[in-house]
């Protein structure tokens, strides 16, 4: 499967420009046989909090990517907002021609950001196949609470992370994706936005590690007259996640029960205090 990741300098809280420079950018990827071109977290608007602004009740965003997907051949990952009540839901959807392969929303809103103000966290891990790839998505925040990794990863064997994440903390985004692709012997594909949004600076640093945490090689493009931390990176994927289990069996070691038992030993403790 050739993948490719958008670190785009998203125009702040614009969907139509947005939407305009995604399709220009699966127009040159058209050319090179993509199969699955995936997007930051909120990716036609950036990391709002303005919900009034973003959010939807009609799946819009999705429909007009799904239109996209069935004119350019390929399957898209985009975030968006939905309109659910007094708290909005920070979804990623899996979009191919035919719709929604996969729909997830954030488990973790970022209190530190405001997000818990605004967003209530989902409490569902689903998954889908493409590409030959069990397929899920764990969203931005969600990358530093390792549990629905080991959850996903007894499906899944490529984690999606489209996020928001700020240069000044991209030694952690990049520490956490290595962690989570060793820990979980998957594939992590970790797409970031890029360039100055909303008061923020992202120096993008997208990545596919692989299950032994190896950096993957890419070919980039690039469009001109855009910021330089601005670029699609496209990668090769074959699923040989087996491969890597057979050699290196950690998950066989995993003691479920254990670990769900020494929870519960500990909040009995602390509950006779």
């Amino acid at each position: 499967m050739k993948a490719a990741l958008g670190q785009l300098q998203l125009q702040w809280e614009d969907k139509e420009a947005n939407l305009k420079l995604v399709e220009t950018y699966m127009d040159l990827l058209a050319e090179k046989g993509t199969d699955l071109f995936l997007l930051p977290e909120m990716s036609l608007t950036g990391f709002s909090m303005h919900t009034d602004r973003t959010k939807e009740c009609r799946e819009e965003t999705v429909g007009r990517i799904q239109e996209l997907s069935g004119r350019y051949g390929m399957a898209v990952g985009v975030g968006w907002v939905k309109d659910t009540g007094a708290f909005c839901e920070n979804h990623y959807s899996l979009v191919t021609p035919e719709g929604k392969l996969l729909d997830a929303v954030k488990l973790h809103p970022f209190r530190f950001g405001g997000e818990g103000e605004q967003f209530q966290g989902g409490g569902h891990v689903p998954v889908c196949t493409y590409g030959g790839f069990c397929v899920g998505v764990q969203i931005c925040y969600d990358l530093r609470f390792p549990e629905p990794f080991q959850v996903l990863s007894r499906q899944a064997d490529l984690i999606l992370v489209p996020a928001s994440w700020p240069a000044v903390r991209s030694a952690h985004w990049k520490c956490l994706l290595k962690a989570r692709a060793i820990e979980n012997v998957v594939y992590i594909a970790g797409i970031n936005c890029a360039g100055e949004m909303g008061e923020q600076f992202y120096s993008g640093d997208s990545r596919i590690c692989a299950p032994d945490g190896a950096k993957l090689k890419k070919e980039t493009v690039c469009l001109p007259d855009r910021c330089p931390q601005e670029q699609v990176q496209i990668y090769e994927l074959e699923n040989d996640v087996c491969r890597y289990r057979a050699c290196f069996p950690v998950k066989e070691d995993r003691r479920d029960t254990l670990y769900q038992r020494l929870q519960e030993e500990l909040q009995n403790y602390e509950g006779k205090k």
